[in-house]
């Protein structure tokens, strides 16, 4: 089925809105609002036309009972997830990331040498760059003691991710000697540089899907900002309490600057530093000294 350019195509009705939306929010633990009807009327609307469909309803059907289904509502999850991202994003959190948490790290007493990273719902990989450029410009790791992990639900996000590749919107708030440093001009865009590539690692995740979250590993630091505002009180104490199992012990998770864990847990300690406050996960109480007596 074609739509004439002038024709706006389906209305998205209440009741399929709500059908199409419960069928996402079971995929992807994503809930949506009642506003949200014009972003599906937008991100969807040239999939009706793609599949031949005349209403919102038969796409419904079509998610539902076609052998095709659940491919298509994976796109239609890739649809709606998408987000805007930059590099250097919150510049005051990554400041006291660098300047407070790394060199806690760093700490000569700890065990492990390597720091494990991962940026939760890292879209198109800025975020997962910026984090190892910081680490390096630090000086306080060898780039081969430093591992960054970048997940999202959107494979089309995971493969921007790994071709390193953007346009100019994406450095709007980077220091031009870090640009200069770290990123080169290409055909295709702006490339980041292959030593940072290298200490990146990305992979499609979904951050409900307990079955496959272990394969993280165990990390030092979660990013995870502008991340939980799309999921509901249920789906966030979820995630939230596979962010705990992954840290190590004296871990930290830092979020958006409008997410808290009030009302999702208790578990993690709540620290101060000079521009932001992030959440530990407590360390193991040492042994006191002078063994048994």
């Amino acid at each position: 089925m074609r739509y004439r350019a002038s024709d706006p195509g389906p209305r998205l009705l209440p009741d399929d809105f709500r059908m199409i939306r419960d069928l996402v929010y079971d995929r992807a633990g994503l809930r949506f609002d009642d506003e949200a009807v014009v972003l599906f009327e937008r991100r969807l609307g040239d999939r009706l036309q793609a599949l031949g469909l005349p209403s919102y309803g038969a796409y419904y059907k079509y998610l539902r009972f076609n052998v095709q289904g659940e491919a298509e509502l994976e796109e239609a999850v890739e649809r709606l997830t998408t987000k805007e991202t930059y590099f250097f994003r919150q510049e005051y959190q990554l400041r006291a990331f660098q300047q407070e948490l790394l060199p806690r790290l760093a700490d000569p007493m700890r065990r492990q040498r390597r720091v494990h990273i991962w940026s939760a719902g890292c879209a198109t990989g800025e975020e997962a760059y910026t984090i190892a450029i910081l680490v390096r410009e630090s000086g306080l790791f060898r780039d081969d003691e430093l591992r960054v992990i970048g997940s999202d639900i959107s494979k089309n996000a995971i493969a921007h991710a790994r071709r390193g590749i953007y346009r100019r919107a994406s450095f709007r708030t980077t220091p031009p000697e870090l640009y200069a440093k770290y990123f080169r001009e290409g055909k295709e865009g702006i490339e980041v540089v292959e030593s940072v590539r290298e200490m990146c690692h990305f992979g499609q995740l979904n951050l409900l899907d307990q079955s496959r979250v272990p394969l993280i590993g165990r990390v030092d630091v979660i990013f995870c900002r502008n991340v939980l505002i799309y999921f509901d009180m249920n789906s966030r104490k979820k995630v939230i309490d596979a962010f705990y199992e992954r840290l190590l012990p004296g871990g930290y998770l830092l979020l958006g600057h409008s997410e808290s864990l009030l009302n999702v847990t208790t578990a993690f300690e709540l620290v101060h530093l000079s521009e932001d406050l992030v959440y530990r996960k407590p360390p193991i109480p040492e042994r006191a000294s002078g063994g048994p007596r």
